[in-house]
């Protein structure tokens, strides 16, 4: 199960880009486009899971089903980032942007697979969730009051 869509990530690009992202080749034909696209955004999108997978990997039970919003959003950035990387991305060019949206997903899972941000998903093991609470299991007491008494 993918945390976005094709038609998801589609939906963000203009179709101007599309072109961007084959590189050299130009595909005037609108619906000969999008059938090239469909199986490089595909990729793109199973990268992307791939990537969000490894950094959750720690805390949760992945795939996350159902997928949090936030991993939706951040699936879709990743996803466009790995299509326009393919070329490479420039400090100066306009798809910088792509670029600062990657570096900020990255940066939030990050956090959550450090446990300082949760994503409303149920944690594989309740130890984990250190923002629920915690939890203290010890030995039986060995020494009491009664047990002491007269020595």
């Amino acid at each position: 199960m993918s945390y976005s869509t094709r038609a998801e990530v589609r939906a963000m690009l203009k179709d101007d880009t599309l072109n961007t992202i084959f590189g050299d080749a130009f595909h005037e034909d609108a619906s000969e486009r999008e059938e090239l696209a469909g199986p490089v955004i595909d990729e793109a999108i199973a990268d992307a899971d791939g990537e969000i997978d490894g950094y959750l990997a720690k805390r949760y039970r992945v795939p996350l089903s159902p997928v949090p919003k936030v991993i939706n959003k951040y699936s879709k950035d990743i996803a466009i980032y790995n299509l326009f990387s393919r070329l490479g991305i420039s400090e100066d060019s306009e798809q910088k942007i792509y670029l600062t949206r990657h570096d900020a997903a990255i940066k939030f899972l990050t956090l959550v697979a450090d446990g300082k941000v949760s994503i409303g998903a149920e944690a594989e093991d309740p130890a984990r969730a250190a923002a629920a609470g915690f939890t203290v299991k010890s030995s039986p007491r060995l020494f009491s009051r009664a047990s002491m008494r007269g020595l």
